[in-house]
């Protein structure tokens, strides 16, 4: 991502606070694409999790909310959900999904996942999806999931693998820098989107952090539009880090960084629209008995 000399990790989620408040809607009017991209690791995920009818499930960065609906579907009515997430605005749309879905079984809290100041052994299963990889400091994010978490539950987490895995992410990243003018920094670095992909990472976090069993599979995601078109619409309104970086360019700059994108996510085309590559990391941990 962006060359960080000075990382403040409190600065940096005070601006992603703000960056997925803005992004929100745009991000929740996309939920049907994002939906069907991530509907069979999604499901995956709440499969290891073990999530059953029941359950009190948590969910960090949760974001709008789709894979909460999923998880409070299987703890049906006996059990329940705890969404959170670090953007008021977001949660509220998450909050207003689950209403239109017609679920009373979920609840909503305003946390940074490094602090969910939760009780100790409160739930029976703990899930995040495209999220822990963005937290400065995702192993104190583990701690408090393992924390909250009842002896014998699974945590279970998706993030994204190499960078030149996701290639479409990736052109994206690129050619922001290289409409910005910001130098290409740490691809690894804390709170970006490849922050965990490195082979063993998250895994050797998932120990540090007290689980054990811990395992993790290498998932093919593409993600499948009419057009890289749709994509790009799809971006220009949810992206929070892309659209962070262009907002220091002027409108006919930022027109001209996402036409140059979208010409060459071209490279994607497919006979029946529009597939871009992209690979995440699904891992579980069981907390001990």
């Amino acid at each position: 991502m962006i060359e960080n000399q000075s990382f403040n990790p409190e600065l940096f989620k005070a601006k992603a606070r703000d960056t997925w408040n803005a992004a929100a809607r745009g991000w929740d009017e996309h939920t049907p694409q994002i939906h069907d991209w991530l509907a069979d690791p999604t499901q995956r995920m709440l499969d290891l999790a073990s999530i059953k009818s029941g359950f009190r499930v948590l969910d960090v960065a949760a974001g709008a909310g789709d894979q909460t609906l999923s998880a409070a579907e299987r703890t049906g009515p006996t059990g329940n959900v705890l969404a959170t997430d670090i953007s008021p605005a977001i949660l509220e749309l998450a909050a207003a999904n689950a209403r239109k879905a017609g679920l009373n079984n979920i609840e909503f809290k305003v946390a940074d996942a490094e602090n969910l100041d939760l009780p100790a052994e409160n739930f029976d299963a703990a899930i995040c999806r495209l999220g822990l990889m963005l937290c400065p400091n995702p192993a104190k994010v583990l701690d408090g999931v393992h924390h909250a978490l009842k002896p014998g539950s699974r945590a279970c987490t998706l993030v994204f693998s190499q960078p030149d895995k996701n290639p479409s992410v990736g052109i994206l990243i690129q050619l922001a820098l290289k409409h910005t003018g910001l130098r290409q920094g740490d691809p690894y670095q804390p709170g970006g989107l490849f922050s965990l992909s490195k082979p063993g990472a998250i895994d050797e976090l998932f120990t540090r952090a007290g689980f054990q069993q811990v395992s993790t599979t290498v998932l093919s995601a593409p993600f499948n539009l009419p057009s890289s078109s749709a994509y790009m619409k799809f971006m220009r309104s949810s992206a929070g880090p892309i659209i962070e970086m262009l907002s220091k360019l002027n409108e006919t700059e930022r027109n001209a960084a996402w036409a140059e994108m979208e010409e060459r996510l071209n490279i994607y085309n497919v006979a029946d629209g529009w597939q871009g590559p992209n690979e995440l990391l699904l891992t579980v941990g069981r907390v001990q008995h």
